[in-house]
């Protein structure tokens, strides 16, 4: 997860996502940087539009955010699956899961609309 919040620094300083700048920046924060991992991060951001993907992402609400992340941490998910995973089947995945996640609210008749009515 800290590689991809380093990328979004880089991102949002406007400095350019690359190997160098992105292990700067998790050596700064303390992280310990594993150098196949930097560069497969780089490479999978490669042809990504960050802010595109950050509108995107936070128009997820956030409980299907975090029952997302949890349930690839439950399953047994790794952060090597989850750097190597393009962000468009990730946010395919978060659809599929926020889906799923109001059928349960309207079974259950549980869902934001029945507390903020």
């Amino acid at each position: 997860m800290e590689y991809v919040y380093a990328a979004l620094v880089l991102n949002e300083t406007g400095a350019e996502i690359n190997e160098d700048n992105l292990t700067a920046v998790l050596d700064a924060a303390g992280a310990e940087v594993e150098d196949s991992r930097v560069k497969a991060l780089v490479a999978a951001l490669e042809d990504v539009d960050i802010e595109e993907a950050v509108e995107g992402a936070a128009a997820v609400p956030a409980g299907g955010a975090a029952g997302g992340a949890g349930g690839g941490a439950a399953a047994g998910g790794t952060a090597d699956a989850e750097a190597d995973e393009e962000p468009e089947e990730a946010e395919e995945a978060e659809a599929e899961e926020e889906d799923e996640d109001e059928d349960d609210d309207d079974a259950s008749g549980e869902g934001l609309g029945e507390l903020f009515g």
